[in-house]
């Protein structure tokens, strides 16, 4: 069985060997790797095939080799038969060839006559197929010379459609064909060399192009603006409301001017057609239409125009220092944008609305910007409403060729706030001057003459005053009518920025107002706050601070009918806004009643630092410190000073002096650098506050009830008249009770000066010890100094617990510790006006 098997294996390494179809090496290689003996075996089985094959080779030569035989036999006998045949047929043709050498002579010369013949008529045929092609051809370059190229670019179609087709297999032909292409390109060279110069060419004229657009729309509108500025602003009018009359001067002198403007706008003016040649435009356009790439020149004449619109819409660096920086930048951007409005309507697809849009608002994006940007640098009014004018001017050009100007109106209302803060500026400046040339005392009148000056530039209405006889005075100072026409020239000012802005009388009343407020909030009030709290301003400088706000408050209402006058709007309309000058003269005046407080105070201070007691002496003057009476003196001319104040703030700087001048005299007793004081000084001290409430009991100001501003000196008195009289069984036995004698004394304070008291009669009485009297009256003392310590060391414990209620209730744990002497301040505090301690 297994020698079976590998019969068959080489049999079939042998049928794969004979097939051809596998490598023969991984053939042998299965042989020799399957068995020891393989390759003998393989042998034997290989020569076997082979005689096999030997055999069939045989017998195949055997049985073809017959026919073999007989086919050569044929052959031989069909040689001899070829070989005569062949020289006959050589004899035949040496015999023909010698018949027909002659007529192949004549013939020769036939054919060759009517090979010219037809040539001669083929080159007549081909020269008159030719003549036109050439004809056009020598056209076309004329037309190249001549420069006529949409003309040449049509001759060239019709040499390609119709001509060349005709000639197409000539070379010259070819040689014209390939020439067209390079005549193509020359032309669109050409073209667009004429149209990058055309490019150039508005880009130097934009400006001229834009002034005469903004000239034809300003001329447009001239007579329209000037009879508007006529009927609503009413400048022409003799109109007063409360003696403000409004100048007719100023109205004729702005229609005169815009009447003269409309003059000279009547004067012919050129159009766009007339001052820029569009046919390179034209020309190109036709050129690269018929050339059939007009794609190309749109995008590139549109890529060109952004590049430019971007140069265009880039501002000079110094442009906001003058109004010819603004009027060359509008011009240029105008003369741009009419240009391409004049494209999109004469050509067919170079620009669509489209693309003038989207051009549109990126400009106008950019303008905003940069006027945005170059506005906040201007400082001047004057220039920032001519660049109002100009920013006008420009939107109503563009508008007129269709191009929305909404933006650059609220761009408007943005440069209308840089306006009033430049014009806010410009007046504090204005302001600051006039309170610096004030003289600050009221207007002295000698005439009627000047009595009708001062009341036809301010408001002011006193009957009393007009039945008085020359010379009289007017209670302001110069500065008031000054203000006020200056608030007036302010309205004005304001006035001339909402002119042509397309706002209703409403709204420009409502900006009026507004402004006007901020006017007078800010600038006005800022300004007086500052003159208030200079240095050199004394007291008669602030009373007739206060007495001019309060007239200025009075004028506000005369403002409101000025601002009503000019806008025809009714105060009484629903949303019409409020001038704020109320609150603002009231919050200065009462700036100015502060720094009165203040001022005195500080001038009683100085008063009271000349003061020069001996606290050691043993008997007093018997006449009050010169000190005192100085102050006091000084004290009741200011207040003659404050007869013109309202009665309310002399009363509150009488109260306020004299509280002030209580606390520093009650500072002086118990400060803590005074170690030692005499009952000769207690009592010197007395005669010098009896002296103050003299003062107060005079009624230096008129107004006070009773003995109220006596109450200001309640503290001193009670607690000098318990030492005068020494009734320290009454103040012990009595503390705490609402009936008290000595209420206002407090206990620490009491204590202090007592302590003060006991050194110095310690001091003093050096044989004190050695009399009773004196003995006695020293342990007296230690006595209620004990006394004193536990009330006030039992007054703080109630005060510390929770929920005690036994203290006194007149007397406060701070006051207790602010009258030791480790807590009393050096310098006196102001006192609150009108702050009275209860009885």
């Amino acid at each position: 069985m297994l020698e079976e098997e590998t019969d068959q294996t080489y049999e079939n390494v042998l049928a794969e060997i004979q097939s051809f179809e596998l490598p023969i090496e991984a053939t042998l290689r299965s042989v020799y790797d399957d068995q020891p003996n393989a390759h003998k075996k393989f042998m034997e089985k290989l020569d076997a095939c082979i005689r096999n094959h030997d055999k069939e080779i045989e017998k195949m030569c055997n049985f073809h080799h017959q026919g073999f035989v007989d086919a050569i036999t044929e052959l031989l006998k069909v040689r001899t038969d070829a070989e005569k045949l062949k020289v006959q047929v050589t004899d035949t043709n040496r015999r023909f060839q010698d018949a027909g050498k002659e007529v192949i002579v004549y013939t020769e010369d036939i054919i060759r006559c009517r090979i010219q013949q037809r040539n001669i008529t083929t080159v007549v045929e081909k020269l008159q197929l030719c003549l036109p092609v050439l004809e056009m051809y020598s056209k076309l370059k004329e037309q190249m010379s001549a420069k006529r190229y949409y003309a040449a670019l049509k001759t060239m179609e019709q040499l390609e459609n119709v001509y060349f087709p005709w000639v197409s297999q000539y070379r010259f032909c070819q040689l014209m064909i390939e020439n067209l292409p390079k005549l193509r390109e020359d032309i669109k060279e050409i073209s667009m060399s004429d149209l990058k110069d055309f490019l150039e060419s508005i880009r130097k004229h934009s400006d001229k192009i834009g002034e005469t657009a903004m000239k034809q729309a300003q001329h447009q509108k001239t007579f329209n603006v000037s009879l508007q500025k006529k009927n609503k602003m009413k400048f022409g009018k003799n109109m007063y409301i409360n003696r403000d009359r409004i100048p007719e001067e100023r109205g004729e002198t702005v229609l005169k001017h815009s009447l003269k403007e409309e003059d000279e706008n009547e004067e012919e003016v050129l159009t766009v057609q007339d001052l820029v040649d569009f046919s390179p435009v034209y020309r190109c356009l036709h050129i690269y239409s018929v050339l059939g790439d007009e794609e190309t020149f749109e995008n590139y004449y549109r890529k060109q125009r952004k590049k430019q619109a971007r140069l265009v819409l880039q501002p000079q660096s110094n442009m906001h220092e003058t109004v010819d920086g603004y009027r060359r930048y509008f011009t240029q951007i105008v003369g741009f944008f009419v240009v391409e409005d004049h494209i999109l309507h004469v050509t067919q697809g170079l620009v669509t609305r489209a693309y003038t849009d989207e051009l549109w608002n990126m400009a106008l994006s950019k303008i905003i910007a940069v006027l945005r940007a170059h506005s906040s640098y201007c400082t001047d009014p004057d220039l920032v409403l001519e660049l109002k004018n100009l920013i006008v001017i420009f939107a109503d050009t563009l508008q007129g060729y269709g191009f929305p100007v909404n933006r650059l109106f609220d761009l408007l209302f943005e440069i209308r706030d840089q306006y009033n803060e430049t014009l806010l500026k410009k007046w504090a400046g204005v302001f600051r001057d006039i309170f610096e040339e004030d003289n600050y005392s009221p207007i002295p009148i000698v005439n009627e003459e000047e009595y009708k000056i001062v009341i036809t530039r301010f408001p002011f209405q006193d009957p009393d005053l007009e039945k008085q006889s020359f010379p009289k005075k007017f209670p302001m100072s110069q500065s008031v009518p000054h203000i006020y026409i200056q608030v007036k020239e302010f309205i004005y000012a304001s006035l001339k920025f909402s002119e042509s802005l397309h706002r209703s009388s409403t709204e420009i009343d409502d900006m009026l107002r507004k402004s006007t407020n901020l006017l007078l909030t800010r600038t006005l009030s800022s300004c007086l706050l500052n003159l208030i709290r200079k240095p050199h301003i004394g007291l008669t400088e602030l009373v007739q601070i206060i007495i001019n706000t309060t007239h200025l408050e009075q004028a506000c209402k005369y403002l409101e009918d000025f601002i009503t006058n000019i806008t025809n709007i009714s105060q009484e309309t629903v949303h019409t806004t409020r001038l704020y000058g109320l609150s603002t003269f009231k919050d200065a005046r009462h700036a100015a009643e502060g720094e009165i407080y203040t001022k005195l105070n500080q001038k009683i201070d100085e008063f009271v630092q000349l003061a020069d007691y001996d606290w050691t002496m043993s008997e007093p003057d018997g006449r009050a410190s010169g000190y005192l009476m100085d102050l006091i003196n000084f004290l009741r001319s200011i207040f003659q000073v404050f007869t013109h104040l309202p009665g309310k703030v002399a009363q509150t700087a009488c109260m306020s002096a004299c509280q002030h001048l209580s606390t520093s005299l009650m500072q002086m007793l118990l400060d803590s650098e005074l170690k030692q004081i005499s009952m000769g000084a207690v009592q010197q001290f007395n005669l010098d506050v009896i002296q103050c409430e003299l003062f107060a009991s005079s009624e230096p100001v008129p107004g006070f009830q009773g003995d109220t501003l006596q109450l200001a000196f309640i503290d001193l008195r009670q607690l000098l008249d318990l030492f005068m009289v020494w009734d320290w069984s009454t103040y012990l036995a009595d503390y705490g009770q609402p009936a008290s004698k000595y209420l206002r004394v407090n206990p620490n304070t009491a204590l202090t000066l007592l302590e003060k008291m006991k050194d110095t009669s310690k001091k003093n009485n050096i044989f004190a010890q050695f009399r009773k009297n004196d003995r006695d009256k020293q342990k007296l003392i230690e006595t209620v100094v004990k006394q004193l310590r536990s009330l006030v060391n039992d007054f703080l414990s109630a005060c510390e617990e929770p929920g005690s209620s036994g203290a006194n209730p007149q007397v406060r744990p701070e006051d207790v510790r602010r009258a030791s002497p480790e807590h009393s301040p050096r310098t006196p505090a102001a006192a609150t006006p009108y702050s009275e301690h209860p009885p």
